[in-house]
């Protein structure tokens, strides 16, 4: 258990949880709740302690087991905690038993992601995803809403009633779902058609794993001012602009964050933000080469590019951020690791991370280093794409190249 010394009265006090299975090991679990407490800080909540639990598999019943249940509680009530929050997703009856066992609110994180993606959705189209979202996580787990109607003890005039509300709900809910699939797929066509009367210009997607700094990219290369901040899902909507480079135009667009257990139902009601991706000619892979765990972000950003039928696609890698980036070097009888700090672009460029397959750059987007690089390299992809589409003799892009 880590506790954090330094708490601030006006937030909402959290603890998480996550279990170490045989398939993981306790640094990399202690990664992932790196990032869950980086969830909570962006969802303006306040991390007090962490707990693990070594399990071979979840607890059916409390997830983390009646003893390691026990010890939060304690700690709960004596550190007055108002949200405990688990790594993993949670069914209804385990959320249930939880509650039961903590006595305070719980949530995954899956429900920590949906509270996240409702608060920065700021356009109609954003709110109508993430309300879909939420209502598909809520369906099968309405039960724990009514357990106070004494629905498991049964009873004289305790028959019935919960079930009644219970399938109330999900009818009402089922409807909700209804209606809003129904709108989502119109503003689909609408989005469809819009995409088709861009003609044949080539298109380009930034994508990434969240705050890897692809909205700072889109702003630096389309000279925009669109929002872009160290917190997770700072971009919900997907973002199109005309971007110019040598008299060469193409359309750059900004997308929704990629993060590893991305509940499916998000991909789902995304779908025509990831359209975006899916119908790009050309893909930027945006990585934060500063954070610790970057490979693995990598691997996730495939697997979902993967997912959703995009992974084929010409792709540039941009290790973002090389002002941040620190080489941490270990000596094997030393006990001290070396730190090297504002690596030369040549030494890295002499890295495993030069060797992609695919074109591979090196850019601080903050502080626009490289960015002659970065522009040469994306204006001679998207200039064979073109060439593709357009003889020289028809396209007016090239006179004067």
């Amino acid at each position: 258990m880590l506790q954090n010394t330094e708490i601030n009265d006006n937030t909402e006090k959290v603890v998480l949880v996550g279990i170490i299975t045989g398939k993981e090991s306790e640094s990399r679990i202690n990664e992932y709740l790196d990032e869950l407490e980086f969830l909570v800080e962006t969802a303006g909540g306040q991390t007090i302690a962490r707990f693990t639990q070594k399990l071979e598999k979840p607890e059916p019943s409390t997830f983390i087991g009646s003893g390691k249940l026990q010890e939060v509680a304690e700690f709960v009530k004596a550190a007055k905690i108002d949200i405990v929050i688990f790594d993993d997703e949670l069914n209804a009856s385990q959320i249930r038993n939880i509650e039961r066992g903590l006595d305070c609110r719980i949530l995954d994180r899956t429900n920590l992601i949906l509270d996240i993606f409702a608060r920065r959705a700021r356009t109609s189209y954003a709110k109508t995803q993430v309300e879909l979202a939420q209502y598909e996580y809520m369906l099968p787990r309405l039960t724990r809403m009514w357990t106070h109607l004494g629905r498991q003890r049964g009873g004289i005039g305790l028959r019935g009633p919960g079930e009644t509300e219970i399938e109330t709900d999900r009818r009402i809910i089922r409807d909700r779902i209804s209606v809003l699939k129904k709108k989502l797929e119109q503003i689909d066509k609408q989005m469809a058609t819009q995409r088709k009367t861009r003609g044949k210009i080539v298109r380009v997607a930034l994508v990434g794993y969240t705050n890897v700094g692809k909205s700072t990219i889109m702003n630096q290369l389309s000279k925009s001012d669109l929002f872009a901040e160290n917190k997770l899902f700072a971009t919900l909507d997907t973002t199109v602009r005309k971007v110019v480079i040598y008299d060469l135009p193409f359309l750059l667009s900004d997308t929704v964050g990629f993060i590893r257990k991305l509940p499916h139902s998000l991909i789902e009601s995304f779908k025509s933000t990831l359209d975006e991706v899916r119908e790009a000619d050309l893909i930027i892979h945006v990585v934060d080469i500063s954070h610790p765990n970057f490979e693995e972000q990598i691997s996730t950003v495939n697997q979902t590019l993967a997912e959703i039928g995009a992974f084929d696609k010409p792709v540039i890698m941009v290790f973002n951020k090389t002002d941040a980036y620190r080489w941490i070097e270990k000596e094997e009888d030393d006990l001290t690791p070396i730190v090297k700090e504002n690596i030369a672009l040549e030494d890295l460029k002499k890295t495993w991370m030069a060797n992609f397959s695919q074109p591979t750059l090196f850019v601080s987007a903050l502080k626009k280093e490289n960015w002659e690089e970065l522009k040469n390299v994306l204006y001679q992809k998207v200039k064979e794409i073109h060439i593709s589409r357009y003889p020289y003799t028809e396209s007016p892009f090239y006179e004067g190249i």
